[in-house]
Formats: C-alpha cells, structure tokens, sequence
C-alpha cells in the first residue's frame, strides 16, 4: 500500500448540463490536476471518475475523484474511496464551491461544520467525521432575491470567467502544496491577509 497518497475530491453534479455551473467549481480543480498530471479520468466501482498520479518522481501521489453522484448524495462515493484506498480521513481534500465568500477567494480550513452545503453534510454523515481537509472556493452571494439554489446551478458569469481560471490554478497550486508541505505551509500562501 502507497502510504503517501491524497484523495482529493472535487464537489459537483453529473453531466455536460452541470459541468461550468458555479455548484461543479470543485470538479473544474480536479480536471486541472488531473491535465497536470497528465492523467485521464476513468469510471471507478466506487461511484465515481478516478484519475491518478504524481506531479514527480518520489512525489506525494494524488488520487483525483469526482462522484458520479448529485453534489447532495457525495458521501457514499468517498466513504468508498477512503476504504479501497485505504486512507484515513486526514488524507482527504475536499473542494467545494462556498456562498460565504467572495468570488475569486479561496479559503483552506481542516474541520468545522458543513455551513448548508449539502455535499459536505452527507460527507460528513457518510465518513462519521468532519475532521478533513475542505479547499472553498467563493462564489459570492446570489444578487437580490436571486434564490441560492439557483444561484450556484447557474454557469458563472462572462466577466467571472476571465478570472476563474486563475481561481482554479490557485486551488490546484495549493492542494499541490498541501500534499507536498502541508496545510499550514498552504494557508500561509494562498490566504490573503486580512
């Protein structure tokens, strides 16, 4: 068994109708590891896409899901993924899109609760812990009344998406980081002082 291996897990829904909403910003980061690793997503028994590798030889080795589930039922897929891989929970990143922050902020925490997001809650049920690491990717907040839950099944907007790749590079950049050197070596990169 390869003791230094990462799960890394990006949140979002299924299929092409999904695929740029603000809601599969996790699945955009994985996408991007996984071209930097130059690997290709395969169908995996645990209800997920799975890709896998290293950025370098004797390098941490990164193991790159997206369920195959809804964003709300992405629990049972990691659970299943920390068991055939074998890995503690502390070995799992989470990226997910947060409403609590601004767009284009990035935000690394260990722990803590799920704020709404369902996709946290059921991984949180499904693992019996909370105690992983979570990469949140602000989208801001819905303008006026818009509802929330529409708001993230929404593709960004035009001038959104002039940053959003640099977003999605951070947040590969620092997971990156925390396999290589951990999550306090991330944090003090990648948050901005406040």
């Amino acid at each position: 068994m390869d003791t230094n291996q990462w799960l890394v897990v990006g949140l979002g829904n299924p299929g092409p109708d999904y695929a740029g909403n603000r809601h599969n910003v996790g699945q955009m980061v994985t996408a991007q590891l996984a071209d930097r690793l130059s690997s290709n997503f395969k169908r995996h028994k645990t209800a997920a896409l799975v890709a896998e590798g290293r950025l370098a030889p004797g390098e941490p080795k990164l193991v790159l899901a997206k369920p195959t589930t809804f964003m709300n039922v992405s629990g049972s897929p990691v659970a299943a993924l920390l068991r055939f891989y074998s890995l503690p929970v502390s070995r799992l990143i989470v990226v997910h899109d947060d409403l609590d922050l601004p767009f284009d902020t990035l935000k690394i925490k260990v722990g803590g609760g799920h704020g709404g997001h369902n996709g946290l809650r059921d991984i949180i049920a499904a693992t019996g812990t909370n105690d992983f690491i979570r990469i949140r990717m602000g989208i801001g907040r819905p303008p006026g009344r818009q509802n929330p839950a529409d708001f993230v099944l929404h593709d960004f907007a035009a001038a959104e998406r002039t940053v959003l790749p640099n977003l999605i590079a951070d947040a590969a950049d620092a997971i990156e980081l925390i396999a290589s050197d951990g999550v306090v070596a991330a944090q003090q990169k990648f948050h901005s002082p406040s």
